[in-house]
């Protein structure tokens, strides 16, 4: 079983026994003397690995790490350590006469100064310092800020001070006159005015200048439109929900709650139920296939002889060959030709002396209903208060359907807003205590719904995919080698 264990080669051996150079007890073991060095290139990773493993190796790797440990522990080695780091001089049991003496009260706060064990933990322990952040120490201009100071100590050695040293030194020696506070009494002479008239007197200096300037120049504000002070909807904000959605509602309540939301899918039934009708093939058809669609395709496409067309005939041959009345159609008519000829001179006039005449009939049967029409005074003015009567009455109507639609959600963009689905619980749902009761509605699609519904943004949907390109599927070759 030795034999076998150690893989069966002759030439191999233990990592223990090839450490210790002694020859092992077991029949594989072979003398280290005899024993063929492994040469390989040191240059590669494998290299590496096999010196790491040769007792050489290990050796400098276990002193590498003695050397981390007394750096981390002590901060340095120990053999570099002076003797008064490493020993210390025992005077007797001072220390534990001292602990002694102590009362339960100092113990007590000397327990509670005592850090915790978890930040102990935490604590970072090596004595290594950290590297230094040579970025966080880095000043900008750090080369012409030293110059700078260079030169004004140079210069200060001559007797020159910079300018705001000056200036603090001459406000030292010649501090400025303090200013008087305002008591009570010149509070009280101060005019008084009204900020938000016309003509108060922070305005007077804007005043007679252009209003562009004072816009631009941010010295007046941009009147704002008085739309934006009113709101878009009087629904309220947060609808307060029916009293049948309570965790422990009537019966009446949640009976009536629950007729609502018969009545929805009732009603989303009916409108699934009228699109299929309308989409339905009607019952006296047929659906169209492949030869019906290409018959219909080629009508019109293809001539057909009914016979009409005999051999003989010849193009101007026919029926309508010798129709009088088409050739009547291409001779130009009488009339067109007595128009062509010019007018004589009584010609003229008579057709003159018609319009005028035509004319003064026309004037005269305007001024005799003018005429007329200070009779009918009294039905003309009855006549007009109906028609105001009329107007108001529809204003009234638009106006009453303004304020019934107020709180209504307004068509803002290509869709229509729907109202959501009524959140209810059946008869068999409803939980008799407050640990299984299961919440009901989403508050963020509530809260959506409602800008919706108070017309603050349009109804929208979710985005539909849609991919760019075709997927292609691509069987790989570590897939494609497995043969079950």
């Amino acid at each position: 079983m030795a034999a076998g264990s150690n893989g069966g080669g002759g030439g191999q051996c233990s990592k223990s026994e090839a450490d210790t150079g002694f020859l092992g007890l077991r029949p594989t073991s072979v003398d280290p003397a005899l024993r063929k060095r492994r040469r390989g290139p040191r240059n590669k990773k494998r290299g590496w690995r096999r010196l790491a493993q040769e007792p050489l190796g290990l050796e400098v790797d276990q002193f590498l790490e003695d050397v981390r440990l007394q750096e981390r522990t002590s901060g340095g080695l120990i053999s570099e350590a002076p003797d008064e780091k490493l020993f210390f001089v025992d005077t007797g049991f001072k220390d534990k006469e001292l602990n002694k003496k102590r009362t339960k009260g100092q113990k007590r706060s000397l327990l509670l100064k005592k850090p915790l064990r978890s930040d102990l933990i935490l604590e970072n322990t090596s004595k290594v310092p950290a590297p230094k952040d040579v970025l966080a120490h880095q000043v900008p201009n750090a080369r012409k800020l030293k110059r700078k100071e260079q030169l004004w100590e140079r210069l200060a050695r001559q007797g020159k001070l910079p300018g705001d040293v000056r200036r603090a030194q001459a406000r030292l020696l010649n501090p400025p006159a303090a200013r008087a506070k305002p008591g009570p009494q010149d509070t009280v002479q101060r005019p008084f005015y009204d900020l938000w008239a016309k003509g108060n007197l922070l305005d007077q200096p804007l005043e007679g200048q252009d209003e562009f300037f004072l816009e631009q120049t941010k010295k007046k504000g941009v009147k704002r439109p008085q739309h934006l002070h009113t709101k878009p909807s009087q629904a309220p904000a947060v609808e307060v929900t029916p009293a049948g959605a309570s965790y422990n509602p009537t019966f009446e309540d949640h009976q009536n709650l629950l007729w609502a939301a018969h009545e929805v899918e009732l009603q989303r039934e009916k409108a699934a139920e009228k699109l299929e009708r309308q989409l339905a093939l009607p019952a006296s058809e047929q659906a169209a296939t492949q030869e019906s669609a290409f018959r219909e395709m080629c009508q019109g496409l293809l001539e057909e002889s009914d016979g009409e067309g005999e051999p003989g005939e010849g193009p101007d041959e026919g029926p309508e060959a010798g129709d009088p009345a088409s050739r009547g159609e291409a001779s130009p008519a009488p009339g067109r030709l007595a128009a062509l000829e010019k007018k004589t001179e009584q010609q003229r006039r008579r057709e003159k002396a018609a319009r005028m005449l035509r004319t003064q009939q026309a004037a005269v049967r305007a001024a005799r209903l003018r005429h007329q029409e200070l009779f009918r005074l009294r039905g003309i003015k009855a006549q007009v208060a109906r028609r105001l009567a009329e107007l108001a009455r529809r204003r009234e109507q638009r106006k009453a359907k303004r304020l019934a639609e107020a709180d209504k959600p307004r068509r803002l963009g290509r869709l229509k807003y729907q109202d959501p689905d009524i959140d209810v619980q059946l008869s068999s749902e409803l939980s008799d205590s407050l640990r299984t009761l299961k919440p009901e509605g989403n508050i963020l699609r509530d809260r959506f719904k409602s800008f919706q519904r108070r017309n603050l943004i349009e109804p929208r949907e979710r985005a539909k995919f849609k991919r760019k390109y075709k997927v292609k599927l691509v069987e790989k070759r570590a897939f494609r080698e497995i043969q079950l």
